[in-house]
């Protein structure tokens, strides 16, 4: 049985390359699995379910070593765990000529020997490179604070509402002072969160009163 499996960092970026790949080679939709989430671990719930229905002669596609995981020491134990324990092969499509554990498979001993050279030398530059980024990000933020810049999502204040969100608050906010409408039909009508809103109530209750 063919399988798939599929990971992108984070719920914001997009796995359809990678799904395009996995649906080219004709696995069932079923048997491809998605995780958005980091490559640091192997506690994916997808991961997981995926290695559930593994059976002896399944053979698993992976777009690249690093979507199988970023910590040097897990790719080397799953790996092996999934070509020697459940019996199933790894073809690991960016690197298909050194990655098809089918090939070392029929090679015996001198097979696995070879694969484990080639497993640990690119799970460690997997993990290096995850290393990289993180030295890159710590080291983007250090310098995005060190020039006052705001990190995160942009913060919402009254100077920052729309003309349209200023008219809506002009116009009801003595409704909702006399409880004429509740906090929660205002908040819908602002287009605001419970925070925001009465952050921003607050800012406009302190400008009024100038």
């Amino acid at each position: 049985m063919k399988i798939g499996y599929i990971r992108v960092s984070s719920k914001d970026q997009n796995e359809n390359r990678q799904l395009e790949k996995m649906k080219q080679l004709g696995i069932e939709d079923r048997f491809i699995f998605i995780d958005k989430q980091s490559g640091a671990n192997f506690d994916r719930p997808n991961y997981i379910s995926m290695k559930n229905i593994i059976r002896e002669g399944d053979l698993v596609y992976i777009d690249a070593l690093d979507r199988l995981g970023r910590n040097y020491d897990g790719i080397i134990k799953e790996w092996k765990e999934i070509t020697r324990s459940l019996g199933a092969n790894i073809v690991i499509l960016e690197n298909e000529t050194l990655f098809d554990s089918r090939k070392f498979r029929d090679m015996g001993d001198l097979g696995k020997l070879m694969e484990d050279q080639f497993l640990s030398l690119l799970s460690y530059v997997a993990e290096q490179e995850r290393k990289k980024i993180r030295q890159r990000q710590a080291e983007g933020i250090a310098l995005a604070k060190a020039q006052g810049k705001h990190l995160g999502r942009p913060r919402i204040a009254l100077d920052t509402l729309s003309k349209s969100q200023i008219d809506i608050l002009e116009n009801n906010y003595l409704k909702w002072k006399n409880k004429e409408i509740t906090g929660v039909k205002f908040m819908k009508m602002l287009g605001l969160k419970k925070n925001t809103f009465y952050k921003i109530l607050k800012e406009y209750a302190a400008r009024k009163s100038l």
